[in-house]
């Protein structure tokens, strides 16, 4: 079954992270300087308000500066998608109108934060808010951290609203990418979400990539991409062995601190977060920072991929 999709939800698509200056305001120059470098290398779209983005943390104000200079950087060229993760439906009907209003391309749709819903009210709570917006729609499927599975069962109900084109898949099973086409074809989009996941759920037939250390290496994760969509396995995979210790540092709960100190190492983000999280300190950030300087000493070459481009 396939369907008229208004946006294509393939490729690498970046969870972005938000960087903040020493005094914890935004810092759009720094912001807009890691977008850019990550569109360079070749990513296919930018994902605003996620985990990755803290944006629990964020003023509604904010969240729509990021949208405005994320658009400006996408420049039409790739999509950009602002995440929604509301404790009620009221809340997740008015962000969407936000996100909409002031430019957004697509949203990523969490279920309801906090409350552990019923598998008919996260439907119906996703049914609502596809029915308010116009917005081409991808569905966050993470029962890892958000404790509610969108099942096969659900997700028939909501193939019938035909601004659901997608699941951002983070189940942490590999075989749900072949029981997705089994069931419904070409009818959702399928991105995989864990980044330890990305290789082999690429080879099993995944559309695209929500990635986190891309925000760090962005040429290295599309590089991963590219040869993987080109059936070029080996190449693919060698870059997948160098970058897996990093790619681990993505399924931790410190997974913002982690990264951003992955970005300073590359030159692409500043390293401050806001609070309530802090940054790495002590034993933690030696190891992190090991794992990190072992990389780096190791770094591929990986510029041929852009010939496939």
């Amino acid at each position: 079954m396939k369907t008229n999709r208004t946006l294509n939800w393939q490729g690498v698509m970046p969870a972005v992270t938000t960087q903040f200056n020493a005094q914890g305001a935004v810092d759009i120059e720094a912001f807009a300087e890691n977008l850019t470098f990550q569109k360079k290398a070749g990513v296919h779209g930018f994902i605003l308000g996620g985990t990755l983005g803290e944006a629990s943390t964020l003023t509604a104000t904010e969240k729509t500066d990021l949208l405005h200079t994320a658009k400006r950087i996408a420049d039409k060229a790739i999509p950009v998608v602002m995440n929604i993760a509301e404790q009620s439906t009221q809340e997740a009907l008015a962000a969407a109108t936000l996100a909409e209003q002031e430019g957004a391309d697509g949203l990523m749709l969490l279920p309801p934060m906090r409350y552990k819903a019923t598998d008919q009210e996260t439907v119906s709570y996703f049914a609502e808010i596809a029915q308010h917006t116009s917005l081409p729609i991808m569905i966050y499927n993470n029962p890892v951290d958000y404790k509610i599975e969108v099942t096969l069962e659900m997700f028939d109900q909501l193939q019938a609203f035909q601004n659901i084109e997608a699941v951002k898949e983070s189940t942490r099973d590999t075989t749900n990418i072949t029981r997705m086409r089994n069931r419904f074809g070409d009818r959702f989009q399928i991105l995989c979400g864990v980044d330890t996941l990305a290789m082999e759920s690429l080879v099993m037939g995944a559309d695209g990539w929500v990635a986190g250390l891309v925000d760090a290496y962005p040429e290295e994760t599309v590089a991963i991409y590219a040869y993987c969509k080109a059936g070029h396995y080996a190449e693919a995979r060698a870059i997948f062995r160098w970058f897996l210790p990093l790619l681990e540092l993505d399924i931790s709960p410190q997974l913002v601190q982690n990264i951003k100190l992955c970005e300073v190492a590359t030159g692409l983000g500043t390293g401050y977060v806001r609070p309530p999280r802090q940054p790495l300190s002590g034993l933690e950030k030696e190891r992190v920072q090991q794992i990190i300087d072992q990389a780096m000493a190791s770094r591929p070459d990986v510029a041929a991929y852009k010939k496939l481009l």
